[in-house]
């Protein structure tokens, strides 16, 4: 009787594990990742610098309106700058400038990864397809070491925009590795 009883609770108990609600996440499985570089971020159409084809740009002062009316037009196009599709939902592994968001002092839950140094504070942000939100995965700890550290960040690519205050993001990208950035690692 005794056997009866265990090995129906172990058919019970291993019923009960391969049962798995439909919120469940899926068992975790190795996606390669992939290593971008930036300009796969950008639709091959995008071409922001054609509000400039008729335009002397040498001629006009900084302050001048025609040079306003195009910084404008130029500012418009780049937040609304279209992302590329098919990258959602990609594992990938991407080297930038970071600018912390939110955090505590210590370790950083939100930060900005540019594609230069100085964007978003001493230069214009740069267009939202070139602008990454990063946020850490559950249970990450993120640690950079100061504004524009340049690091790799690794984890689940979505095309999401948002706008962050500071400048408009196209991706967001789920940290699961931060790290710093070596060029040899290439």
């Amino acid at each position: 009787m005794f056997r009866i009883t265990s090995l129906m609770i172990g058919i019970i108990l291993l019923l009960a594990a391969c049962h798995s609600p439909e919120s469940a996440s899926p068992p975790s499985v190795a996606t390669p990742v992939r290593t971008l570089e930036w300009d796969e971020l950008m639709p091959a159409d995008f071409e922001p610098e054609a509000i400039f084809k008729d335009v002397d740009i040498a001629s006009l002062a900084d302050d001048s309106p025609r040079a306003q009316e195009l910084m404008t037009q130029l500012r418009t196009l780049w937040d609304a700058a279209p992302a590329v599709e098919a990258l959602d939902g990609l594992q990938v592994r991407l080297p930038g400038f970071a600018i912390p968001l939110e955090g505590n002092g210590e370790a950083v839950s939100q930060f900005l990864l540019v594609p230069f140094y100085g964007a978003c504070i001493h230069v214009p942000p740069p267009p939202a397809n070139q602008t990454v939100l990063v946020e850490a995965a559950t249970g990450i700890t993120i640690r950079i070491r100061q504004a524009f550290d340049t690091v790799w960040v690794t984890g689940r690519l979505a095309v999401h925009r948002t706008d962050t205050g500071l400048a408009k993001a196209g991706y967001t990208l789920t940290a699961t590795e931060v790290s710093p950035y070596d060029v040899q690692e290439r």
